[in-house]
């Protein structure tokens, strides 16, 4: 697995090159200039659109524009915003906010452009069940651009659904299923991650079998409820440190453009690191420009393809300049993000080089790193710091068993017996040590990491039963430094990742808040995301392979929620390189995409603003708000 994870690290060091960052952003700006601030529009004439004004039943659609809106929001409104927002924070620092905010507002334009383009050119070969997104501007829009391009067009399509199937597995479910199964698991550790995963699989399974009319009559009435729900909590952490809201929005700014220093939990980071971190976790919670959330508008019951992309300029404004906010307001007024620690030993641990044992396990022989806890002339207790799946940390293995013993040179760990007791405080809030609790300390090494400025190093560790005490079970980490490496103190922190990050915030608040709301708003966020992206893939399959690839898909699918909380992915920085590569891969498909259709995209949209500021539009009264959420209006 960590090969796989270096090699997708190197990936998105080009997916996600400053370069490519910079087209994107600048992208939004000429869309944004392009439109004259379409923005405005999204938040007046949109409202009056999902509220029903220009609703009509004959339309060719599956569902209107309020259930449109829902179904893209429940993908983008997801975990992205809970646990998204604590990575960028949690390794960016506050400036990753500002820029997170940059994407939101120019990100209007971006969404707004995309869905444009793919409700102009979808496929209502069966009007109640219309196909559209980035494949089919690319295939229909190079044919009727000129004939000769067809075969370009379909084969620029397909390539577009590649990167559809592979965000959809990773920032679409794995990302969901990780994140819900890790902070079920810290605030209740005697439910397994596995368990979570099998419950989600059944719930989402049962949702997308009825295809988007199910899904869009179910996120219709999901959305409003969780948004809602998650608004309530946020506010009133707000409210309890209202006095320091300027002092934070301060502290944003300055990091955006400044490095961010070091402090407690948090290791530090340079503004660029800022910029890439606020950058990436906008662009995967948003999806703006990524061209999945028009896969759901296109299934919207209209005859005006701009009024759909009008709509979608919401998504951007609610997701990632309110939702998004509140996470981060939450965060850095509890001050979770740069937590002191949990525990402290008496004196700084040494580091030592990492017992490397060969033993033959079966018929395979496996190479282990850890520490030795006890040894005799018929066994060694060895304590495993890098176990497989579903392996005990602590393991008897027999001496006949051990090929050979020896220290590494290359792996370290911190040399340290029992843990020590968490302080009252800490303890008042996330509760005593238990077992499989994952933690962290910070080491230093010689060489300066060039994202954060500093040369600190976190080393991760589990608490494991060791007879009728609590150890760690450090993960050993490489340096071939020529000095070696060593611990910057003996402070012991939690290791709060991605969600369970924004839990402890509002932990930290009511003590057992987090715990309850986070994890119900977690579930919530998490299903419809899943079955919104279920979707998203449905189509991409369809384009490639035909109706006949849809029900494998959805077993595959609901398969992969199971495989991701089995245990194969362990840290948020394993977490961030999976859902980063899906959302680059995207991204380098749909914008080429955007930006040759544009002109003739943005000729349809002078056009239908023409007819609407001048009293051409068709409208009626609004309908009955309940009669909009059920799709009846």
């Amino acid at each position: 697995m960590e090969k796989f994870i270096q090699a997708v690290m190197s990936a998105n060091d080009i997916l996600y090159h400053d370069y490519v960052l910079y087209i994107v952003l600048g992208t939004g700006i000429l869309f944004t200039f392009w439109t004259k601030f379409c923005q405005y529009r999204a938040l007046t004439h949109g409202v009056a659109v999902i509220r029903g004004k220009y609703d009509r039943k004959d339309d060719p659609g599956a569902i209107n524009h309020f259930q449109a809106l829902s179904a893209a929001l429940s993908a983008t409104v997801g975990l992205g915003n809970i646990g998204g927002v604590a990575l960028a924070i949690a390794l960016g620092g506050p400036g990753a906010v500002f820029w997170m905010w940059m994407v939101g507002i120019f990100g209007m334009a971006l969404k707004a452009t995309e869905v444009m383009q793919s409700m102009m050119y979808r496929n209502t070969k069966d009007p109640k069940n219309p196909h559209g997104g980035p494949m089919w501007v690319a295939k229909v829009g190079l044919k009727k651009m000129n004939p000769k391009l067809a075969k370009l067009g379909s084969f620029i399509g397909g390539v577009f659904c590649v990167t559809l199937l592979i965000s959809t597995i990773t920032g679409g479910n794995m990302f969901q299923a990780w994140n819900v199964a890790e902070i079920t698991h810290s605030y209740f550790p005697t439910v397994p991650k596995i368990f979570s995963g099998i419950v989600m699989t059944l719930i989402t399974g049962m949702v997308i079998i009825g295809g988007i009319h199910r899904i869009g009559s179910v996120t219709g009435r999901l959305v409003p409820f969780m948004c809602g729900l998650y608004l309530i909590a946020a506010m009133y952490v707000l409210f309890s440190n209202v006095g320091q809201i300027p002092e934070m929005l301060r502290l944003i700014f300055n990091c955006a453009f400044n490095p961010a220093e070091s402090k407690g939990a948090f290791l530090g980071g340079t503004a660029g690191y800022s910029f890439l971190w606020g950058m990436k976790r906008a662009l995967f919670s948003s999806e703006a420009g990524q061209g999945s959330a028009p896969i759901a508008h296109s299934a919207a019951k209209t005859d005006e393809p701009i009024r759909e992309g009008v709509v979608a300029g919401l998504e951007p404004f609610v997701d990632t300049l309110v939702v998004c906010t509140l996470t981060t307001l939450v965060i850095l007024l509890t001050g979770a993000w740069n937590r002191g620690p949990e525990a402290v030993f008496e004196k700084t641990p040494s580091l030592i080089n990492a017992t490397q044992v060969i033993v033959r396990d079966g018929d395979t022989e496996r190479t282990l790193l850890g520490t030795v806890v006890e040894k005799t002339d018929q066994y060694i207790d060895f304590l495993n710091g890098n176990p497989g799946v579903g392996e005990a940390f602590l393991r008897r293995w027999p001496l006949s068993s051990v090929k050979s013993e020896l220290k590494s040179q290359t792996y370290w760990i911190p040399e340290t017996e029992e843990i020590p007791t968490k302080d009252r405080e800490s303890a008042r809030i996330t509760g005593p040590w238990a077992s499989n609790n994952t933690i962290f300390m910070v080491a230093k090494k010689q060489i300066v990491d060039s994202d954060t400025g500093k040369n600190l190093y976190r080393v991760y560790g589990i608490i494991t039963p060791v007879g009728e005490s609590l150890r760690v079970a450090w993960k050993p980490f490489e340096s071939q430094e020529k000095n070696p490496p060593e611990m910057s103190g003996p402070e012991v922190f939690n290791d709060f990742v991605g969600a369970a990050l924004t839990g402890h915030a509002f932990d930290r608040v009511t003590p057992g808040l987090g715990m309850w709301l986070v994890t119900i708003c977690c579930w919530l966020f998490a299903v419809s995301t899943l079955i919104s992206w279920s979707y998203y893939g449905e189509q991409g399959m369809i384009y490639l392979l035909g109706p006949k690839s849809v029900l494998p898909y959805k077993v595959i699918y609901c398969a992969l929620i199971l495989i991701s909380t089995a245990g194969l992915i362990k840290t948020d920085i394993e977490l961030d390189a999976i859902t980063a590569m899906g959302t680059g891969v995207m991204l380098w498909a749909n914008i080429p995409i955007m930006l040759i259709f544009g002109r003739e995209t943005m000729k349809a949209y002078a056009d239908y603003m023409h007819r609407l500021d001048t009293g051409k539009m068709k409208s009626h009264k609004y309908p009955n708000f309940v009669d909009v959420i059920e799709g009846q209006d």
